[in-house]
């Protein structure tokens, strides 16, 4: 097969190698800011360079370029490789007639007022929520409605733009500075509780694997208060785990995904106990949590991802030996441009973060939760002593 794999942001390697190593033809779209960085070159056929700097590429134009390639290339399929490069490939998919998933349902996948709606019709536990178009709509959700509240962009990724407002007045100031861009919002119930994550490999319209994790610190704190970032495998086997495995399936079958990665989070609500769907993506979780997930599991998301997505026709997938394991991960931005991780030296460890500057991030792997918990606790207070800096949440991300 040709793949053509779509980045705006630098990420996607192991994709990209397990895809060549299948015996594909890989072909990448990426910026032209991006040029420098350490892509697998040997695994990617051809590399062609788009000079937007942001991730909001001219899609005429894109369409123009893969026009002309199309002239000498037959492309079998279109891989995003980040949040961002979801509506390209779908965009891309229809210009072409190219297999994969559509413009329609891209949205469930990228617009968070989008997958709201179809999972509130699929019978999905929602927080309550509302779209910004109708100021009558507004007012009813602000009415029957418990605050806090939080204003949410409907294609950002993670937390970013994310703003929590306290009462019906706060919220419509915010409205307000919005303008003409209201429509691209929604507002939802802030509920507090623990925010848990669930990563899979989809074939077939079915779950090959999944495996949860809860955040100990959730995104959303960690991004607008300065928090470090920590998540650690949920008990294998327990209630939670067996909730939390069959709320994904529902979402992935209300949701239509047939062949991808994706990464999904869910909210224990303090109130009732009860989980909540919060967003999905048809993507690899960020934040390194793919290699977290491999310390845990023993399988590689994006290589997973690309055999899914790369299989000859007729041929059947088979999922690798799973793993029981249990594994964690603690990220912060630091203080020092290249931290020195050598105090932290238990046998546990399993990775470190070292291309990212002005940050520190390590995984563990052990056979007890107790024990990931232990030392991820530990490692927070050593870091929040003598590494941990502090940044304003960005409206926008930024390469």
């Amino acid at each position: 097969m040709t793949v053509l794999c779509l980045a705006s942001y630098f990420k996607g390697e192991s994709f990209l190698k397990a895809a060549k190593a299948e015996g594909n033809r890989v072909l990448l779209v990426t910026a032209q800011n991006l040029a420098q960085k350490p892509w697998p070159h040997e695994s990617i056929d051809q590399i062609f360079y788009v000079p937007d700097e942001t991730d909001d590429w001219n899609l005429e134009n894109l369409a123009k370029g893969v026009a002309y390639l199309m002239q000498t290339e037959k492309i079998d399929s279109i891989v995003a490789l980040d949040d961002f490069d979801v509506e390209k490939g779908a965009f891309l998919r229809e210009q072409f007639r190219i297999k994969g998933m559509g413009q329609t349902r891209a949205r469930y996948f990228r617009d968070k007022l989008a997958m709201r709606k179809q999972a509130k019709d699929a019978g999905i536990p929602v927080p309550p929520f509302s779209a910004l178009f109708n100021n009558d709509e507004i007012n009813d959700f602000v009415a029957t409605t418990q605050p806090p509240f939080v204003l949410k962009p409907r294609s950002q990724a993670s937390a970013t733009g994310i703003k929590k407002v306290h009462n019906g007045t706060e919220l419509w100031a915010e409205i307000h500075k919005l303008g003409d861009d209201r429509m691209n919002y929604l507002v939802e119930q802030f509920l507090p509780g623990a925010v848990y994550h669930v990563d899979s490999i989809n074939y077939e319209g079915k779950i090959a694997f999944a495996r949860a994790s809860q955040y100990l610190a959730p995104p959303m704190e960690v991004a607008h208060e300065g928090g470090i970032f920590r998540s650690v495998t949920v008990q294998h086997g327990s209630k939670d785990d067996k909730l939390l495995l069959e709320a994904n399936k529902n979402v992935m079958q209300a949701f239509g995904m047939q062949y991808s990665a994706a990464h999904t989070e869910f909210i224990k609500a303090n109130s009732d106990g009860k989980f909540y769907f919060l967003e999905t993506s048809s993507r690899v979780g960020g934040a390194n949590l793919a290699e977290m997930v491999e310390a845990s599991a023993g399988i590689n998301l994006w290589a997973e991802w690309a055999k899914v997505e790369c299989l000859p026709v007729g041929a059947a997938y088979k999922l690798p030996k799973i793993q029981k394991k249990y594994s964690g991960i603690i990220v912060s931005l630091a203080r020092q441009q290249q931290p020195d991780t050598a105090q932290f030296c238990d046998a546990e460890i399993v990775w470190r973060m070292t291309q990212n500057e002005y940050h520190i991030g390590l995984i563990v792997q052990a056979d007890t939760q107790t024990k990931v918990i232990e030392l991820l606790d530990d490692y927070a207070m050593r870091i929040k002593n003598e590494y941990h800096a502090s940044a304003p949440a960005p409206d926008k991300p930024s390469h």
